[in-house]
């Protein structure tokens, strides 16, 4: 691609672009900027890079497996050997698994691909965006034990011992009946207290985290239950824009690719599904706690560098 058609533009990366609201954010992205669309699928990635450059816009195909850190360090230097004109990342990526599995490190399959993954991916980055940038990771209501909502639906919070526990699989006692509930709202209060620590570490940067609200028909419930998929894609969709705290894929699009492109200078902000600020649970807004993950997290993923 010639200078020329890259002037005037910025190059945005997202993760999970293949499905759900990623993809139309993806979309939505492309109509003024350069999507670097990052996923584990090479067949419905391109299929989208197509989709989009076919429309007189520009994407590029980068194919990476968060909860694989290999991968991610092969994706992260590929980003950059594309030399684009960087503005930002979208880490919208993210599963919750209801049959636990394991990575090939042995890893929780959630908890590498919702917390290590895009913290892996954020730090490689973070040296080639230039300030002003935006980063922008995509978190939980349901890490908070006390939000009401979540715990309506059978979440009991973040149940955090350590990072390696949480990397074998294992939470604080007490948590959900519900599988998968304690994985996922523990991944991303941890990708929340992240975002928090290293907002306030590099303050050239404006990184961000979001709560897109509830949008039950996307890709994260993949392996739940027939019945299930054709309420959350048929049924409970209609109802989204009535309810509080619920959403739709087209608005918590819309909200990703403002917080992404916007010219806002807010940087360690929690965004509501209206794009208001919120509050985390008590746990993560603690500065202790949030440089606690991210030493961890540091420590743990310095131990399988390849």
């Amino acid at each position: 691609m010639s200078n020329t058609m890259l002037e005037d533009k910025k190059a945005y990366i997202i993760t999970g672009p293949t499905s759900g609201f990623g993809k139309l954010a993806a979309f939505e992205i492309a109509k003024k900027n350069i999507v670097v669309l990052v996923g584990r699928d090479r067949i419905k990635l391109h299929e989208l890079k197509n989709s989009i450059n076919q429309k007189g816009q520009q994407a590029f195909a980068v194919v990476c497996d968060l909860s694989d850190m290999a991968s991610v360090k092969r994706a992260a230097n590929e980003i950059i050997a594309l030399q684009l004109p960087l503005a930002g990342l979208l880490n919208n990526a993210g599963i919750m698994q209801m049959r636990p599995t394991k990575n090939a490190q042995g890893w929780d399959m959630t908890f590498a691909t919702d917390h290590l993954g895009p913290f892996a991916l954020t730090e490689a980055l973070l040296p080639h965006l230039p300030d002003g940038a935006h980063v922008a990771f995509v978190a939980s209501g349901v890490e908070d034990p006390e939000r009401k909502p979540a715990k309506t639906a059978g979440f009991r919070g973040g149940r955090f011992l350590s990072v390696e526990a949480s990397a074998r699989g294992e939470w604080m006692a007490g948590g959900s009946k519900m599988p998968g509930a304690d994985a996922y709202a523990t991944s991303k209060q941890c990708i929340l207290a992240a975002t928090f620590a290293l907002a306030r570490e590099n303050p050239r940067l404006r990184i961000n985290a979001i709560e897109p609200g509830f949008t039950p028909n996307t890709g994260l419930g993949r392996d739940a239950n027939a019945f299930f998929r054709f309420l959350a894609n048929y049924l409970l969709p209609l109802l989204a824009p009535h309810l509080k705290y619920w959403s739709t894929p087209k608005l918590a699009a819309k909200l990703e690719a403002d917080v992404l492109t916007g010219s806002s200078n807010e940087t360690g902000v929690y965004y509501d599904e209206k794009g208001e600020h919120m509050l985390g649970s008590e746990l993560v807004r603690r500065p202790a706690f949030q440089d606690e993950v991210v030493t961890q997290t540091r420590s743990f993923l310095s131990k399988f560098k390849s």
